[in-house]
C-alpha cells in the first residue's frame, strides 16, 4: 500500500461482469481528470494459449484435472505481488497484453493467443487500476492483497455467474455449452481455493443475486435482466459509511445488515458512483498532496 502511488483492484472470477464494473470506474476516473494506469490480470498469466492446452494436457495425464487459469501456479503472481510493491513504491511499474483475439491482434501486431513485449506503465499516473482474477490472492508466501490500497470483488451468486459465462463464451468465443461446462469443472478446485478467499480480503462486493429461477445455469435461455436481480452490497468496514443517505438516495434499497446494504440491480451504477467516488477521491488527493 501506498499514500503517493494507490492502487485499486477489481475481483472477480470469469463471468462475474467485472467489464462492467469497470466501466463504471472509467467513469469516475475520466469525470474526475484522474490520470490512470491499468493493468489486465490476464497480462501475468505463466502462458500462452498453445502452451497453456499443452501444460493442462500433460498436467491431465499426470491425473491433475484441476489446472487452469484460476491456478495459483498458472499465474505470475509473484511477479504481480512485485508489480503492485513496485507501483505503490515509484508510480511506474512493466505490464503487457494478453491478445484474445483477431481484433486485439490488428491493435497490437500479435497473433491471438499470444502476449505483447512487456512495457512500462504508470508515468505520470494518479493511480494504478487492476481488474482480474488475483488481485486479492493472500496464501502461499503471496499477498497481493496487502499491496492494494481498495480492494473491490464482483461476485455474482454462482449459478448467475454460470449462466453469464455460458452465454457469454457461447456467444462470443463460438463454445459449446459442453465445452464451457468441462471448463467450470476443471476450474472448480481452484475457484474455491484461490478465487473465493479473495472475497475476505476485498473491502467492498457487489453480489448480484436474481430473484427468478436460475436451478440449471446449463439450460437456462437468457441471462437475468438487472429488473430480475438485486445487489447485495458488502462492506468490509462499515466505518465511516453513511447508509442512511446511501438508503436514501437509492430508491428501494435497505440495509440488511450492519455491514451490508441491498440495491435494486438496475441502480448498481448509481451506488457505486455515490460509494466509489468519494472513496477514489480521498485516495488520490492524498497522493497529491504527499507527491
Amino acid at each position: 500500500m501506498s499514500i503517493q502511488h494507490p492502487i485499486i483492484s477489481v475481483v472477480g472470477s470469469s463471468g462475474a461482469g467485472t467489464s462492467t464494473v469497470k466501466h463504471t470506474f472509467d467513469q469516475i476516473f475520466r469525470r474526475e481528470d484522474y490520470i490512470t494506469a491499468s493493468i489486465e490480470g490476464d497480462a501475468f498469466h505463466r502462458y500462452n494459449r498453445a502452451d497453456m492446452k499443452a501444460e493442462m494436457a500433460k498436467r491431465k495425464e499426470a491425473g491433475d484435472a484441476t489446472f487452469s487459469h484460476f491456478s495459483m501456479d498458472a499465474n505470475l503472481l509473484k511477479e504481480l505481488e512485485g508489480t503492485f510493491r513496485t507501483y505503490g513504491e515509484t508510480g511506474v511499474c512493466k505490464s503487457r497484453t494478453y491478445v484474445h483475439d483477431n481484433a486485439e491482434s490488428e491493435l497490437h501486431g500479435v497473433p491471438p493467443g499470444h502476449f505483447t513485449d512487456w512495457r512500462e506503465v504508470g508515468e505520470g499516473s494518479d493511480l494504478l487500476f487492476y481488474e482480474g482474477l488475483h488481485g486479492a490472492v493472500k496464501q502461499d508466501g503471496v499477498d497481493i492483497a496487502g499491496q492494494s490500497d481498495l480492494k473491490i470483488g464482483v461476485v455474482p451468486v454462482i449459478n448467475l455467474e454460470w449462466i453469464q459465462k455460458i452465454h457469454r463464451d457461447r456467444a462470443h468465443r463460438g463454445y459449446t455449452t459442453e465445452a464451457v461446462t468441462d471448463t467450470i469443472l476443471r476450474r472448480m478446485h481452484a475457484y474455491v481455493h484461490v478465487i473465493c478467499p479473495q472475497f475476505t480480503q476485498t473491502d467492498i462486493n457487489f453480489q448480484r443475486v436474481p430473484v427468478v429461477d436460475t436451478s440449471n445455469p446449463f439450460i437456462a435461455r437468457w441471462i437475468p435482466t438487472a429488473g430480475e436481480s438485486l445487489v447485495v452490497i458488502r462492506f468490509r468496514n462499515p466505518r465511516g459509511i453513511d447508509f442512511p443517505y446511501l438508503t436514501a438516495m437509492i430508491h428501494d434499497s435497505w440495509m440488511s445488515r450492519a455491514n451490508s446494504i441491498v440495491i435494486p440491480a438496475d441502480k448498481l451504477d448509481l451506488a457505486m458512483q455515490l460509494i466509489l467516488t468519494p472513496l477514489i477521491t480521498r485516495l488520490v488527493e492524498r497522493g497529491r498532496r504527499a507527491k
